[in-house]
C-alpha cells in the first residue's frame, strides 16, 4: 500500500519591499512521504522569495517532469522553474532548456560537495541561479513546521525574516551562481 502525502496549510502574510510585492497567500503543501519538514519549509521559503499570484507548487518529488514550484504564463510557457535540494546536472540542464529562468535552493551539510561536483557542467546554463541555505537556517525553519501555520515574511534589502507567533528565523542565502543577463 502506498503512503499518502501529509497536507499542511500555511497562511503566509508577505511583505517583499525589494519587489514591492505585498500579499496574503493561503497555501496548501502536500508533504511527500519521503520529504522531511525541513525540505517542505525550504519549499515554502522558495515560494516566499519568488511569490507571484501564478506561482504554484508542482509535483516535484512525485513527478520527474515537474519542479518543486513553477510559474507559467498564460500560454503555458514556463517562466520560472524552482528546484529544492541538490538536483543532478542533467535535470537542471533540461530545465534550463524548458524554462526562461531556473532557480535552485540548496540546503544540507553536503551542499558544498554537491555544488563542487556539478559546477563545471552547469557553467553554460546562463538562465540558472543557485542559492545555498545554511544548514542552521533550514533546521531553524523546520522547527516552525506545523500542520496549520500562520506565518509572516518580510523581505528588505536582500534580508528575509520568516516566522510565526512564537519565533522568527532570519534567512541569509549564499549565492553560488547567478544567471547571466542577456
Amino acid at each position: 500500500m502506498a503512503l499518502k502525502s501529509t497536507v499542511y496549510k500555511a497562511d503566509l502574510q508577505l511583505s517583499d519591499m525589494d519587489r514591492n510585492y505585498y500579499a496574503a497567500h493561503a497555501l496548501t503543501l502536500a508533504r511527500h512521504p519521503s520529504e522531511t519538514d525541513e525540505r517542505m519549509m525550504v519549499r515554502l521559503l522558495a515560494f516566499a522569495l519568488n511569490a507571484d499570484e501564478n506561482l504554484v507548487f508542482a509535483k516535484g518529488l512525485s513527478d520527474i517532469e515537474e519542479p518543486d514550484l513553477w510559474l507559467k504564463d498564460y500560454t503555458g510557457a514556463i517562466k520560472l522553474w524552482i528546484e529544492v535540494g541538490q538536483p543532478d546536472e542533467r535535470r537542471l540542464l533540461k530545465a534550463c532548456g524548458r524554462a526562461e529562468q531556473v532557480v535552485v535552493y540548496s540546503y544540507a551539510n553536503n551542499s558544498a560537495i554537491w555544488w563542487q561536483g556539478v559546477t563545471n557542467r552547469l557553467e553554460r546554463a546562463k538562465n540558472l541561479t543557485v542559492w545555498n541555505l545554511p544548514v542552521t537556517t533550514s533546521q531553524a525553519l523546520e522547527k516552525i513546521a506545523q500542520r496549520s501555520m500562520q506565518l509572516q515574511c518580510s523581505i528588505q534589502d536582500g534580508q528575509l525574516w520568516l516566522g510565526d507567533e512564537t519565533q522568527t528565523v532570519q534567512v541569509d542565502l549564499v549565492s553560488l551562481k547567478q544567471r547571466t543577463q542577456s
